[in-house]
């Protein structure tokens, strides 16, 4: 399939600039798989949808202060890193802003209180990917040093930042936030238990490709960049019980599908090519470069909650794979005609 068989038009003032309160009262737009129906409800309609014996997923990733702002040694230039991931304690793949920085340049990295820390480039990537080497660790001194970076396309500051982050993260390490997880309140998390359905936790650490569109016009030859993700044996077990028992496995965000599919593959790999009856998803926690694009053969997620996404992005390429890509953007214009706020601070879609 081509890339520009994902593309569609999208006014610009659909683009959200602030989450909505409380956040289960964003939009959700409900889309049945098994005909071309769409209903229009609100996010804390979601138990209405969930049934007793059913897992909801959720990633537990935590965004970090990855943006610093500092110069260039001796020369001045103003400088930006985005950190994507770390490496070794002091070893962090970024992208560094400005005019293409060599290996060797010094960095004088700023925060808002005035804090330095000093860091070389070590290494060149593709584009303005760069490896740094700071002079020390700097895990500890993140909060001082940097800022919770916001999607390019969020044009306004947050008045509270940990509104970017969902009410369960714990796990630092990410770029962006896991955007579906965001309309979920203590209280709807109640109410999903006390019902009866279970809730498992992976971990998947959102790096670079979440806001780059997808260059090459044949999709097969796009490269995704891996990841850090985990699921916990804990989690796999409940995940396999459901799954065994005949409940359906309900995956907030693209983030918590591509680490249980991961699982679902690692699984299949164990049992020597062959779906293993008794073990759905394998516990695991490493790299995954998942691509999820129509023609994928969904093993474990039977239920997406998920965002708007981007244009000729891979996550649109996988809400098509789930539901199909006719069905999603004839989901999308209803979307755009009925004022639906789109991207990470937007509304919500329920795949059924």
């Amino acid at each position: 399939m081509n890339t520009s068989d994902f593309d569609y038009d999208l006014p610009p003032e659909c683009i959200a600039q602030k989450p909505v309160e409380p956040r289960d009262s964003a939009r959700m737009l409900v889309i049945h798989r098994d005909s071309d129906r769409l209903e229009h409800r609100i996010f804390r309609d979601l138990p209405e949808y969930l049934r007793p014996g059913d897992v909801l997923v959720l990633n537990r990733t935590r965004v970090i202060p990855a943006r610093l702002h500092g110069r260039k040694v001796p020369t001045g230039g103003a400088i930006e890193v985005l950190l994507l991931r770390r490496i070794e304690p002091r070893k962090w793949l970024t992208i560094v802003g400005g005019k293409r920085p060599r290996i060797g340049t010094r960095l004088e990295l700023i925060g808002s209180n005035s804090e330095k820390v000093m860091a070389t480039i070590v290494a060149e990537g593709e584009k303005s990917e760069r490896v740094i080497e700071f002079d020390e660790p700097i895990t500890g001194r993140l909060e001082r040093l940097g800022e919770v970076p916001l999607p390019p396309y969020v044009h306004e500051p947050l008045d509270n930042p940990e509104r970017y982050q969902t009410i369960y993260a714990s796990e630092p390490g990410s770029a962006a936030a896991p955007t579906a997880g965001l309309h979920f309140t203590p209280e709807l998390l109640l109410r999903v238990r006390e019902m009866g359905v279970k809730i498992a936790y992976c971990t998947l650490h959102i790096g670079l490709d979440t806001f780059r569109p997808v260059t090459e016009e044949n999709i097969e030859d796009h490269k995704m960049h891996s990841e850090y993700a985990v699921l916990e044996p804990k989690d796999a077990e409940i995940i396999n019980r459901v799954k065994l028992s005949g409940g359906r496995v309900v995956a907030v965000g693209t983030t918590s599908v591509r680490t249980l599919e991961t699982a679902a593959l690692r699984s299949v790999e164990a049992a020597g090519g062959n779906s293993c009856p008794w073990r759905p998803v394998m516990a695991f926690s490493g790299q995954t470069d998942l691509f999820i694009y129509p023609g994928f053969k969904f093993r474990v997620v039977d239920v997406m909650i998920t965002n708007f996404h981007l244009p000729r992005s891979t996550l649109i390429m996988l809400v098509s794979a789930f539901a199909g890509r006719e069905r999603i953007l004839a989901a999308y214009r209803e979307a755009i005609k009925e004022g639906y706020r789109f991207y990470s601070f937007g509304d919500a879609c329920l795949i059924l």
